[in-house]
């Protein structure tokens, strides 16, 4: 079987199962043979079972995303489902992706039950700096799994908006913050 046809098989995006032929942690022998083309032996008693647990971790930042937040840990939980691997911890926090102070997010990296953390989007796990999180993840023999690694709106304009939110809040408080966030960019948009 070719490698894009076991990630589709595995609820793994082909390039996540290319990445991980690339730095050799496929969790199934693969071998190149042609320029194009690499194949999984599917046949080998090496599985995913063999990854170990899963940690499911989704994330929204305001309190009136939380029925998005249930959806992103029911999409979370029905995948796993049908991987079949054990699910070792569930994590879903309420908080800004800018910054570090996400005790949930902490929680499950310093599990070593967890060997594969899975986030639906990798602006779940945050808005800068997942790739130092998934070299550490890698570092310990662990894995960060992106279920979608498509662009999710126009993620530029959404993070310009928190780091914009984020410095008026210092400025202004809380209260006024997004309003006034969304003011720049539109004065900056027409001016």
């Amino acid at each position: 079987m070719n490698l894009t046809e076991w990630a589709k098989t595995q609820g793994v995006h082909p390039q996540t199962a290319y990445r991980w032929f690339r730095e050799g942690t496929l969790p199934v022998p693969a071998q190149r043979v042609g320029p194009r083309t690499i194949l999984v032996n599917i046949e080998a008693h090496t599985a995913w079972e063999a990854v170990g647990g899963l940690g499911l971790h989704a994330r929204v930042s305001s309190r009136d995303q939380k029925a998005d937040l249930e959806r992103q840990v029911a999409r979370l939980s029905a995948w796993a489902a049908k991987t079949g691997i054990k699910v070792v911890r569930v994590e879903s926090e309420i908080a800004s992706g800018m910054n570090g102070a996400r005790s949930k997010a902490r929680r499950m990296l310093a599990d070593l039950a967890v060997t594969t953390m899975v986030v639906e989007h990798k602006d779940r796990l945050g808005r800068m700096n997942v790739e130092l999180v998934e070299a550490a993840l890698s570092a310990s023999g662990r894995r960060l799994l992106v279920l979608d690694e498509g662009e999710v709106e126009d993620d530029l304009v959404r993070d310009m908006v928190e780091a914009l939110t984020s410095f008026c809040a210092r400025r202004y408080g809380r209260r006024s913050a997004a309003n006034r966030a969304r003011k720049a960019l539109e004065a900056a948009e027409h001016g």
